[in-house]
């Protein structure tokens, strides 16, 4: 599942590129992808709105809209976003398409885009014939972009269709995406010792099931925290309440260290991530102890373990990290 690290990474390769574009189309092959509201309207309503910018909020993205609108986007376990030329092959399970247009000034780098040979869009376009929803749903007619604009699709694809947009109107509240009740963010002055004692230290779950939940620190998978926990030397299935003040201290510093050092090693421009169709990580040859059971300790060459914490893989080294219990 994509992280913080790579839905940041995501974020820096395409809010430059789609700043200041116009949708001009949406075209939603699987409706259930749209959770909130109904596929036919949520292309009626974003057909025809400027994209003023985009955020990271946890795992969550963010497209904002110059009405004030947002789209907000959850990748979940296997969600893919790629910026393509309109004639890039389409990615197997590609669910949504964003239609876009906007003049070559808008779009550093695209000047090889293909341009359409049609004719220009029209705010004042009928809904119906802007919106294309298949499954049954009203398809509608074509609509392209002048010869002077590039053509260009923002493409949502997800081989487990867990992945979901939604979008909020202007003054809207949100009940529906969960975003609201996410907790800080793991580079936020809050993230103190005080503060996770606060939130965790009476909690008789395990340290590792505490980071993963979003309402505390929003961001932080299974695969960072074992990587946050290796760094601050602390066993995964210690439970939170017997963490002493140096044991908080320690995860304090290693959450903002780990995801801003992940994210670092996850930069790619965006001719590599169009290559790469969204899908290549770079930080993966960094991890400590994710995904390395049985290999040597990077700290101390003691073999590393693997074992299920709620529910969950953890690879863990039993010198640097031992159990007090033990």
């Amino acid at each position: 599942m994509p992280e913080l690290p790579e839905v940041e990474t995501v974020k820096r390769v395409l809010e430059p590129q789609i700043r200041g574009l116009t949708v001009t189309k949406v075209t939603v092959k699987r409706p259930e992808i749209t959770a909130y509201p109904d596929a036919e309207q949520f292309c009626r309503l974003v057909t025809g709105q400027t994209i003023s910018h985009m955020e990271r909020r946890g795992k969550f993205l963010i497209l904002h809209l110059r009405s004030h609108d947002r789209i907000i986007l959850h990748l979940r376990m296997t969600g893919c976003l790629l910026l393509a030329p309109a004639d890039f092959p389409e990615e197997a399970h590609t669910h949504i398409i964003f239609s876009l247009s906007g003049s070559p000034e808008e779009l550093p780098g695209w000047d090889n885009a293909p341009a359409s040979e049609n004719t220009s869009v029209s705010n004042d376009l009928p809904a119906s014939d802007n919106v294309s929803v298949s499954n049954g749903l009203p398809a509608s007619e074509t609509v392209s972009v002048s010869n002077n604009l590039h053509a260009l699709e923002l493409r949502f694809s997800d081989m487990r269709r867990f992945g979901r947009f939604w979008l909020i109107r202007e003054n809207e509240e949100d009940p529906y995406s969960g975003i609201g009740k996410l907790g800080i963010e793991p580079f936020d002055d809050k993230l103190t010792p005080a503060y996770l004692a606060a939130r965790l230290g009476k909690r008789r779950k395990t340290v590792k099931e505490c980071l993963l939940d979003q309402s505390v620190i929003a961001g932080i998978g299974n695969i960072y925290s074992d990587e946050i926990l290796f760094a601050a030397g602390i066993y995964p299935a210690r439970p939170a309440n017997s963490l002493k003040q140096e044991d908080w201290e320690r995860i304090a510093a290693a959450v903002p260290e780990r995801l801003a050092f992940f994210t670092e090693k996850n930069e790619i421009t965006w001719e590599d991530y169009l290559q790469a169709k969204g899908r290549n990580y770079r930080n993966t040859p960094f991890f400590q102890v994710y995904g390395r059971s049985g290999q040597p300790c990077p700290a101390c060459n003691h073999r590393l373990c693997r074992m299920v914490v709620g529910g969950r893989s953890s690879v863990y080294c039993p010198d640097c990290q031992k159990d007090p219990g033990a």
